[in-house]
């Protein structure tokens, strides 16, 4: 489809080339997932399990007691469900809490969580409703608190982070109407005008944007005298003269969602809040999300505890042939599934979070890992919970109170987590931007032997500085502790988790040699094979997750807190897992992208309209993406802030 008139033409290299100057350049920190994708298994990055101080957990331990009590006593999810709508006075309830500034510092009026209590409280509340956990979410973790964190002004804070600690909900606005994962094209535009900006534009899917009182906005400055131009993030009022909420949005799952489509016409925005210099829009939203990213995985992880709940209960009590379902093996399997994952989901995620409080490691990848498998296992937990409850897993919860069985929302929750795979980057666009992380060291060394844009100087040097490298790095890929039979025997115990950590090893070696092996054969057509850097990522996904796993059951054995029962845990979740990772080393090189390729060009070029015959299409008629040109909006503005 081509650009609209307003919107900017943009080539795929330049598109590429917007997205590679926003990302973090340098690795000044150590990181484990790194690391793994270039077969180094660096355990002692993760091992000992990290701990938080006592003062951290004490304080987060106090907070999660209130909220619970809160959550029992205070939130109706059957009525946010019926009515698609959160109540204002939950919303109000949840401001008395404090919850609105989880996450923010005590001195500008939060609570001062770390990032492991912020997750465990979104993973609590979310388990009741995910509208909320979504709401609180959206505000802390990619709203206004934490790109001022990271990138404000002292004034900045001062002036905003009090209000988001205790009054203000804030929100994220990126994405337009024609714009996703390719802010290349971004259309909303903000003018110099002396000591302002005006503001131009239209928002699509601003969560948190139909009752946001402040919102950070990603707009393109126009590159002129005295201004570098260039993707800006910007706070905003809602309340602004031009600022209008045309829609709320309506979605298969999370139906108390405020999520809608902002119109900005001739905003007048103060230069005082842009956040950051010109040109760094997007390396904001990028660093934001760092972090901002584990808010989801907590959810799933909310989520993967009560579906195991449900199904221990449900399993128990529910009997076919002379014995519960649960001793039925094709049901039991389900239950182990949901079982393990929740466990490995839980140590993906507290390790990333406590890694992220200690500010000792780069977690660029490892949160966005934990998204992305997180988000992807959540969905089959809930899928298989459904399908373990039958008939009754497909029934809403309404529909079953209403004949007198409990008002279990299986399906609901299925609906609910369907959206995390697409949320703050799709899994496909995480593929890529892990993969793009997982290259970077052989893009360093090598990346100008497969640029087109270098002369053959710039080619006969990077051949050498390549040649240095890997001269070093492929032998050390042959042989490791992997192959050495007592090799983290620290894991041994009655369960024994050691050979899932030499298997691990083992297979951070092949992934890097299949990686090389990739980029030697493909070279500049690499960035094509998205199939394969997919597998490629999900492989690294997994042997990140078993490692959590193995180390988080070792924690809890030295803790003596269930340390047995996280042992065998561990372990069926590291079988299941090696399983996944073998097929998935298998469709590396065994699999239908080319012949899937030609398919797709002979369903685009009319081929096969033939098979679609026989069947009526009821969407009617329509543009397929809505019209967003600036100007002054036509709709009533539904806006509605919560006092």
């Amino acid at each position: 489809m081509s650009a609209t008139p307003h919107q900017p033409t943009v080539t795929e290299r330049e598109a590429r080339q917007v997205a590679e100057a926003a990302r973090e350049q340098d690795w000044q920190k150590p990181s484990f997932a790194k690391e793994l994708f270039l077969g180094r298994f660096r355990l002692d990055l993760i091992h000992p399990h990290p701990l938080p101080p006592d003062e951290d957990t004490q304080r987060g331990e106090e907070f999660l007691a209130k909220l619970r009590d809160f959550c029992e006593s205070k939130i109706d999810s059957a009525r946010i469900e019926r009515e698609a709508r959160i109540p204002d006075e939950t919303i109000n309830g949840l401001k008395e809490l404090g919850a609105l500034g989880m996450k923010i510092d005590t001195k500008y009026g939060g609570l001062g969580l770390t990032q492991v209590y912020y997750n465990k409280a979104l993973a609590l509340v979310g388990s009741v409703n995910p509208a909320i956990g979504a709401l609180l979410s959206a505000h802390q973790s990619i709203g206004v608190p934490q790109p001022l964190k990271l990138f404000g002004t002292q004034e900045q804070r001062d002036t905003f982070l009090p209000r988001c600690a205790r009054t203000d909900i804030s929100a994220f606005l990126l994405t337009e109407p024609d714009v996703g994962s390719d802010p290349a094209r971004l259309a909303t535009t903000a003018v110099p005008e002396g000591d302002d900006y005006i503001l131009d534009g239209v928002k699509l899917w601003t969560t948190n944007g139909v009752v946001a009182d402040l919102l950070v906005v990603m707009a393109r400055v126009p590159k002129s005298e005295g201004h570098k131009g260039g993707i800006t993030a910007f706070v905003v009022e809602a309340a602004s003269e031009g600022v209008t909420v045309e829609h709320r949005n309506a979605f298969m799952g999370l139906r108390g969602l405020e999520n809608g489509v902002t119109r900005f016409h001739q905003v007048r925005v103060p230069a005082a809040n842009r956040i950051g210099p010109e040109g760094a829009g997007l390396k904001i939203a990028l660093t934001t999300l760092n972090t901002g990213r584990l808010s989801l995985p907590a959810m799933c992880v909310g989520a993967g505890k009560w579906c195991l709940k449900i199904a221990r209960e449900w399993s128990a009590a529910r009997e076919q042939w002379g014995k519960p379902v649960a001793f039925h093996e094709a049901v039991g399997t389900k239950i182990s599934f949901i079982a393990a994952t929740t466990f490995a989901l839980e140590a993906v995620l507290d390790l990333s979070s406590q890694m992220a409080d200690e500010n000792r490691n780069d977690i660029r990848i490892e949160a966005a890992l934990a998204k992305l498998y997180g988000s992807e296992m959540a969905c089959l937990m809930a899928d298989e919970l459904v399908q373990i409850r039958g008939g009754r897993g497909f029934e809403t919860a309404a529909s079953l109170a209403a004949r007198g069985e409990r008002a279990v929302p299986a399906e609901q929750v299925l609906r609910d987590l369907r959206i995390n795979r697409i949320f703050e980057g799709s899994t496909e666009i995480m593929h890529l931007l892990i993969a793009r992380e997982a290259v970077d060291a052989h893009l360093k060394v090598a990346g100008d032997l497969i640029d087109p844009d270098k002369t053959l100087s710039d080619k006969a040097k990077a051949g050498a500085n390549a040649g240095v490298f890997y001269a070093k790095w492929l032998p050390k890929l042959v042989a490791g502790a992997g192959q050495l039979p007592r090799s983290f025997n620290e894991f041994h115990h009655e369960v024994d988790l050691s050979p899932h950590l030499r298997y691990v090893e083992r297979s951070a070696r092949k992934l890097a040699r299949s990686t090389f092996y990739a980029m030697s054969r493909w070279q500049g057509r690499m960035e094509t094979k998205q199939g394969f850097l997919g597998r490629i990522v999900d492989i690294g996904a997994e042997l990140f997750a078993m490692s959590a796993a193995c180390v988080r059951a070792e924690l809890l054995r030295t803790t003596g807190e269930h340390g047995r029962e996280a042992y065998q845990l561990a372990d069926a979740f590291c079988r299941q897992s090696r399983i996944r990772v073998e097929e998935l080393f298998g469709r590396l090189w065994t699999n239908t992208d080319d012949v899937d390729a030609k398919v797709v060009k002979g369903v685009l070029s009319g081929t096969y309209t033939w098979l679609e015959e026989g069947v009526l299409d009821p969407s009617g008629e329509g543009p397929w993406i809505a019209d967003a040109t600036p100007g002054p909006s036509k709709l009533e503005n539904v806006h509605r802030p919560i006092r």
